[in-house]
């Protein structure tokens, strides 16, 4: 007899959201040591309590307010937006795409 939990999907980690995202068709992602970068910014990263990703302050905000997210200090890059902490591996691969999408976007008034 075979329990459901045998075909349960695996929970994300930060190598298969790595691996995913390195598959961008424009090809402007890179994987350093100190996490993940578009155009040479960073963009997300782990931590030992989750996924850390850049996104615009509004969603971020909206995140922590569900209890989706807690804010973190920018102590590795200076943000676009706000940092934040994605603690449940499900939400990691939908927040690293945004953020991805977010800080790879041309800063507003700049040539693309």
């Amino acid at each position: 007899m075979t329990d459901e939990s045998d075909f349960a999907p695996a929970l994300p980690t930060f190598e298969s959201v790595a691996e995913e995202l390195l598959r961008d068709p424009d090809d402007d992602v890179s994987l350093t040591t100190t996490g993940l970068h578009v155009h040479d910014r960073l963009f997300a990263y782990p931590d030992s309590e989750g996924l850390v990703v850049d996104l615009p302050t509004q969603r971020a905000d909206d995140l922590v307010g569900r209890g989706v997210a807690e804010p973190v200090r920018a102590g590795r890059a200076e943000p676009r937006g706000a940092w934040v902490r994605i603690g449940d591996p499900e939400d990691w691969p939908e927040l690293a795409s945004e953020a991805h999408q977010f800080v790879g976007e041309p800063a507003v008034g700049r040539e693309s």
